[in-house]
């Protein structure tokens, strides 16, 4: 059986890769109702979960797909661990930031974040792979430079949450599609890699009795479960729309899932919405929408 998705990056965009992509976003543009529920759980409990259930997810799928074997020889080559090192490290630094973000009632600040991301990614391939912008491209990524001055003017500092999951994701993203290996079988890697210390930290917590998971209350320790169902399948479905679809492409589509965390936090969780936010957004917008309208002209171009 084959992959998903090959493991070369493709150079152009695929109309698979794209209902990967637009599946792994809407998934995302929900996830924040689902880490509210577990905002009493320690961040580093629930990454430790997110790890620990993203494993049987995954090895399932790489079963299905027969590509046991490819993960069995990313095991034995040095390079490609130690690439894998890198992206697993990003990601779960990305997903701490997040967890923690929405549980302590920031998830403005954490939509804010992957709106720009699109536009770093954009940035990225301008400056790492080359990837020619238009001047209006370069308008846009200024407007999200001005949105981040006017909250850094606002509140006396940078918007640390937001950048730093626009840095995390954004490199993750960039470092993945250089990873040479298929986006299952490198999805599994880093799970495998990040394994030790989670199923570590898991058990002293338990030994401690301080964890959550099997301690009197069966919601929590299913939605500890979960976490692998929630982690991987997006996670996947994004692996491989990123293998099937141009950087700049999966740049744009990533404000889908910012979009609905938005209105999550606006008027679920009903964070406040200040005046230097008021500003910032649709700078953020418009500067998506100046994108956009580039890559429509240029896609009709060719």
């Amino acid at each position: 059986m084959t992959d998903l998705a090959p493991s070369k990056p493709t150079t152009g965009d695929t109309l698979p890769g794209f209902f990967f992509a637009l599946s792994a976003y809407l998934l995302w543009g929900f996830l924040p109702l689902y880490m509210k529920a577990l905002a009493h759980v320690p961040p580093v409990e629930v990454i430790a979960h997110r790890v620990l259930w993203s494993v049987p997810v995954a090895g399932v799928i790489l079963i299905a797909t027969g590509r046991t074997a490819d993960l069995a020889r990313a095991l034995r080559t040095p390079r490609m661990l130690g690439m894998a090192v890198v992206t697993a490290a990003l990601i779960s630094i990305n997903w701490g930031i997040y967890v923690w973000a929405i549980g302590s009632g920031h998830a403005l600040d954490a939509a804010l974040g992957y709106y720009i991301n699109p536009l770093f990614s954009i940035f990225l391939g301008a400056v790492l792979l080359r990837e020619r912008l238009a001047p209006s491209q370069w308008f846009a990524i200024g407007l999200a430079a001005l949105a981040v001055a006017i909250l850094t003017w606002e509140a006396g500092r940078l918007p640390v949450v937001a950048l730093a999951l626009t840095l995390t994701w954004g490199y993750y993203a960039f470092f993945k599609k250089k990873l040479p290996i298929g986006p299952n079988q490198g999805f599994m890697l880093e799970v495998l890699l990040l394994t030790p210390p989670a199923l570590v930290y898991a058990i002293w917590l338990a030994r401690n009795g301080t964890g959550h998971f099997m301690e009197g209350v069966a919601f929590d320790t299913w939605m500890l479960v979960g976490c692998g169902l929630v982690t991987a399948v997006p996670l996947i479905l994004y692996a491989n729309g990123a293998k099937l679809l141009r950087l700049s492409t999966i740049a744009i589509m990533q404000y889908i899932a910012p979009t609905m965390i938005f209105l999550t936090a606006v008027f679920v969780f009903d964070e406040p919405f200040g005046t230097a936010r008021a500003i910032a957004f649709p700078l953020i917008w418009a500067a998506l929408v100046v994108y956009t309208a580039s890559m429509v002209r240029q896609a009709r171009r060719r």
